[in-house]
C-alpha cells in the first residue's frame, strides 16, 4: 500500500471514530440538561454500548498496520500520526469491557451523585463511589503496567506531566497564596452583593456576555444544569450555566468560564474537525482559556465597569454606588465552600484538596468510606472554618461521579498557564483596557484565538502555551498577577 492511501484510509477511519466520540459526548450533555429522570439506567446501557464501539474501533489491529506503512511528510500529519499511536497503544493496554464498565457505572452515578446532593447524604453516594475508584484503579493499573497509577490517570487529562511534577508547582505556589489570603482577610471586606436578581434576566445578559466574548450561538447552545460545563467541539459546541436569586455572578461567571472552553473549541481550524488534532490539547491549556476569560478579563477592572452600567441597565439599583465598589464586590474574599464560586485568591487551595485527596483515594492510603471525614477535617485545616453540610464539601463536584480522577489539578495548571499568557497578551493586544471597559474583549479573545485555540492538538500542551509567551512557563506571572491586583484591592503594602 502506498503512503498516501494508507494514510488517507488511516484518516478516514479515524474520522468516523471521532463522529462516534461526538456522539457520546452529547448522550452526556444530554444527560444533564434534558434528560427524563427516569431515563438513567437505560442511557447507561446505551452509553457503554457506545463506549464499546469507540474502544474496538481504537484497538483496531489494521490501524497498528496503517501506521507501519506511513511515513508523514508534513507537520500536521506527523501531529496526527504521534497522537494516534499514543492513543493506539493506551488503548491496547485497556479491555474493552473494562471501559464500558467505567461508561455504565459513571452514567448511572450522575443521578445518584445528584440525589446524594439533593439530600445532603453522603452515604447514598459512597457505594457508587466506591464502584467507581475500583474500576478506575484497574485502569490506572492496566495504563500504567507497573508504574505509578495516579500519573497513569493524569495523562488521560493532562499528557506529559506527572504528579511530582504537579506537586512541586502546588508546593511553589501554596506559601504566597497562603500569606496573601492571611493579609487579605485581616482587612475591611468590601460589601457584599444584595437583593433578588431575577432569573431571567440573568440568562438574557449571560447571553449578551457570552456572544461578546465571541461564543457562536449559531453553533452552540446555553442551558442550564447543576454543575456548569461545556461539551463539544468544532460546529457543535454546547455550554450550560446555572442561576441563583441572590448571586447573579454565579450565573454570569460560570458564563463566561464555559464559554472560554466553548470559544476554544469553535475556533480550532476547520479542517482539523473529525481528526485527532480536533479538541483542545489538554485540560490545563483548555482550563487557561476559561480561567483568563474569567478572571483576567471578566474580573478586571475595566470589564466590571462596563459590567456594574449593564446590570444597572437590567436590575435598577441594587445597592452599589458605584464601578469601582461594584469591581471591589465582584473580587471579594470572604469565607466559602464552593470551588467554582471561589475568588481568584483561593480558588487554587479548593484544587490542592482535591488532588491530595484523590491521589489517597488512588493509592488506597484512604478508604472510600472515610471521604467525608477526610475532607472536612483537611477543608477546616486549609480555610479555619468547618463545612456545613455535603453539598458545601464532598458532594459539591460531580467529577468523582463521572470518574474523572487526574482532573483536578489541571484547573491550577490552567491558572498558572493564564498568568503567562496574560502577562503575554498585556504586552501583544493594543488598548486592551479601554475595549474591555466598553464590553469588548475581542482583542483578547483574537490574540487567544490564533495564539492558542486554532492550533487545536497540533503541538503538545505545554509546547502550545510556550509558542504563545515565546519563553518557558512559570508560576511567577500568576503570582505576580494576584499580588498586584489584591494588594491594589486592599491596599496591602
Amino acid at each position: 500500500m502506498r503512503n498516501e492511501e494508507a494514510f488517507a484510509e488511516l484518516m478516514q477511519f479515524q474520522r468516523d471514530t471521532e463522529a462516534l466520540k461526538s456522539i457520546a459526548s452529547r448522550l452526556a450533555w444530554d444527560q444533564e440538561t434534558m434528560m427524563p429522570k427516569g431515563s438513567s439506567d437505560q442511557r447507561a446501557t446505551e452509553h457503554a454500548a457506545i463506549i464499546r464501539v469507540i474502544h474496538k474501533r481504537n484497538t483496531d489491529p489494521r490501524i497498528a498496520d496503517w501506521l507501519n506503512e506511513i511515513n508523514p511528510s508534513n507537520d500536521i500529519e506527523a501531529a496526527n500520526i504521534r497522537l494516534i499511536k499514543k492513543s493506539y497503544k493506551k488503548n491496547c493496554k485497556v479491555p474493552t469491557e473494562l471501559n464500558a464498565s467505567i461508561a455504565q457505572v459513571t452514567s448511572k452515578a450522575h443521578s445518584i451523585w445528584a440525589s446524594a446532593r439533593a439530600n445532603e447524604n453522603v452515604a447514598e453516594f459512597i457505594p457508587t463511589l466506591a464502584e467507581i475508584i475500583n474500576l478506575k484503579i484497574e485502569k490506572a493499573e492496566a495504563l500504567a503496567q507497573g508504574e505509578d497509577h495516579y500519573n497513569a490517570l493524569i495523562d488521560e487529562y493532562e499528557p506529559n506531566i506527572s504528579a511530582d511534577e504537579i506537586s512541586a508547582m502546588f508546593k511553589n505556589l501554596r506559601p504566597t497564596l497562603v500569606e496573601l489570603r492571611k493579609e487579605v482577610l485581616s482587612k475591611e471586606k468590601p460589601r457584599e452583593l444584595t437583593g433578588n436578581f431575577d432569573e431571567k434576566t440573568q440568562l438574557q445578559l449571560a447571553n449578551e456576555i457570552a456572544h461578546a466574548f465571541g461564543y457562536d450561538l449559531n453553533t452552540g447552545r446555553i442551558d442550564q444544569a447543576v454543575h456548569p460545563f461545556s461539551s463539544g467541539s468544532g460546529d457543535d459546541v454546547r455550554i450550560t450555566t446555572r442561576t441563583d436569586l441572590s448571586d447573579p455572578f454565579n450565573c454570569i461567571y460560570s458564563t463566561i468560564h464555559e464559554v472560554g472552553h466553548a470559544t476554544y473549541e469553535q475556533n480550532i481550524q476547520k479542517h482539523f474537525i473529525f481528526s485527532p488534532l480536533g479538541r483542545g490539547v489538554s485540560l490545563g491549556v483548555h482550563e487557561s482559556q476559561s480561567r483568563i476569560y474569567e478572571n483576567q478579563l471578566g474580573r478586571s477592572r475595566p470589564f466590571t465597569t462596563f459590567l456594574f452600567h449593564r446590570m444597572r441597565d437590567l436590575f435598577g439599583d441594587f445597592g452599589i454606588d458605584d464601578p469601582e465598589m461594584f469591581y471591589k464586590c465582584v473580587n471579594r474574599v470572604g469565607s466559602g465552600f464552593i470551588r467554582t464560586e471561589a475568588d481568584e485568591l483561593q480558588y487554587n487551595l479548593h484544587v490542592m484538596l482535591r488532588f491530595d485527596l484523590e491521589k489517597s483515594l488512588i493509592s488506597r492510603d484512604l478508604i472510600v468510606n472515610e471521604i467525608e471525614d477526610a475532607w472536612n477535617a483537611r477543608f477546616e485545616s486549609d480555610f479555619g472554618y468547618k463545612v456545613k453540610n455535603p453539598s458545601q464539601g464532598v458532594l459539591q463536584d460531580v467529577h468523582w461521579a463521572a470518574g474523572a480522577f487526574g482532573y483536578f489539578p489541571t484547573y491550577t495548571l490552567g491558572n498558572v498557564y493564564a498568568g503567562c499568557l496574560y502577562e503575554k497578551m498585556r504586552e501583544s493586544v493594543l488598548h486592551l483596557d479601554e475595549s474591555l471597559m466598553n464590553g469588548d474583549p475581542s482583542g483578547a479573545t483574537k490574540w487567544l484565538g490564533e495564539n492558542i485555540q486554532m492550533h487545536g492538538s497540533l503541538f503538545e500542551p505545554k509546547a502550545t502555551i510556550e509558542k504563545a509567551i515565546k519563553k518557558r512557563v512559570t508560576v511567577a506571572p500568576l503570582l505576580q498577577y494576584l499580588k498586584n491586583k489584591y494588594s491594589d484591592l486592599y491596599g496591602l503594602h
